[in-house]
């Protein structure tokens, strides 16, 4: 072995023993940011010492501040906005943790806003979408990440964003659907017609047929012919759909 190439394993040996440091101070401080019981200036420091480590373990730990909310509200959201300015000062390397995170955690709300930050829209909603193919239709006790999900992708248009919302249009909750028609919607794609007419005439819930027809009239997309009279009858009294198929609003 020459001496560069000692050199160069030395390097690496270097470069692993700081990866291994770095780790490990993450873990010394991930215990106590993420727990409710510290005591407030315990877990703030250890906040501040995870923010200087802008690496993925110490992104871990941050992430783990926003499980619970402590009294009093002031503090509790001055830690979390600066667990929030930690993680998103990490970069690229907050990306995997939030992924990890995000399959398990009850909320969405701050992985979501990081995100945000962190990614394109083009990422972010490939990202939820990806998110979203983990949710079914059927009945589920706890459905917030779902909603929120459903809620996130109302806000952008997409080529993916429709065949992947459509399913929840048919969803057993009704919040998931009503987000699902106004994502559905958002799209202004009309190749969205037959799911949305074939879900509104089986729709029981009053706001989602409103927000269906609301929709339909805003965009003038012709009911199919052979779906009109359903359509009609099944329509809240202020929409009516003329001779040509459009659902008109009085």
């Amino acid at each position: 072995m020459g001496l560069f190439d000692l050199f160069k394993t030395k390097s690496k040996g270097s470069t692993s023993s700081g990866e291994r440091k770095s780790a490990s101070a993450a873990a010394k401080y991930a215990e106590t940011a993420g727990s409710k019981r510290a005591q407030a200036y315990d877990r703030q420091e250890a906040i501040a010492e995870l923010c200087k480590l802008k690496s993925a373990d110490a992104v871990e730990g941050l992430l783990k501040r926003f499980t619970f909310a402590t009294d009093p509200s002031i503090t509790d959201q001055e830690e979390k906005d600066a667990a929030f300015e930690g993680i998103v000062a990490a970069g690229q390397e907050a990306i995997e943790p939030i992924r990890a995170f995000a399959a398990k955690a009850e909320s969405l709300s701050y992985p979501l806003r990081i995100l945000k930050e962190l990614m394109t829209e083009e990422d972010l909603v490939e990202e939820l979408v990806a998110w979203l193919s983990r949710w079914n239709t059927d009945y589920a006790k706890f459905i917030d990440p779902k909603l929120q999900i459903l809620a996130a992708l109302e806000d952008y248009v997409h080529p993916q964003i429709r065949s992947a919302v459509e399913p929840f249009l048919q969803d057993f909750n009704e919040p998931a659907r009503f987000h699902a028609v106004v994502a559905t919607l958002a799209q202004r794609d009309p190749e969205a017609v037959p799911a949305l007419v074939d879900a509104f005439l089986e729709e029981e819930s009053v706001r989602i047929r409103t927000r269906t027809a609301d929709g339909f009239a805003a965009l003038g997309w012709e009911i199919p012919e052979e779906q009109r009279d359903a359509v009609r009858k099944a329509l809240p009294p202020q929409f009516s759909v003329n001779g040509s198929g459009v659902v008109t609003k009085r």
